[in-house]
């Protein structure tokens, strides 16, 4: 049974630059079929862009794709490190009420974990695990 984030999390998450235009962001969603992308400043992470995020904070504002990253995303983002426990992870999201927390070791995005993740994880036979482990879910 895995025991930290590092055995669970998506290693080399998909990552965008925050003076990027969220059309970037969103073809990086698209061709790794993920649902958020990191958000870094000069290759150190700032936040993170989700395609809720695109929807609210720039569809449905009126904005442009060519809306700069930084104007969408969420700076302010919960992150763990390589070595958090599952447990931990786990009451991040629960406390923060967030569904995907970045995995940070010395100021860079070498993960992500996702609510599904740990699910499948925690409880392999779970509606929750059953939806996340279909092919094309992530």
């Amino acid at each position: 049974m895995a025991k930290t984030v590092a055995d669970v999390m998506t290693s080399h998450p998909a990552t965008v630059e925050a003076d990027q235009p969220v059309s970037v962001a969103a073809a990086l969603m698209r061709d790794n079929d993920a649902g958020a992308v990191i958000v870094n400043d000069n290759g150190r992470m700032r936040g993170i862009i989700t395609d809720r995020d695109i929807t609210v904070r720039v569809v449905a504002a009126d904005k442009t794709p060519e809306t700069p990253v930084r104007e969408a995303c969420s700076p302010y983002v919960e992150a763990v490190g390589p070595d958090t426990s599952i447990d931990q992870a786990v009451q991040l999201m629960r406390s923060h009420a967030v569904r995907r927390l970045p995995v940070v070791e010395d100021g860079r995005a070498v993960g992500i974990v996702s609510l599904g993740d740990l699910a499948l994880e925690r409880d392999p036979n779970s509606a929750l695990a059953d939806i996340s482990a279909a092919e094309g879910n992530q």
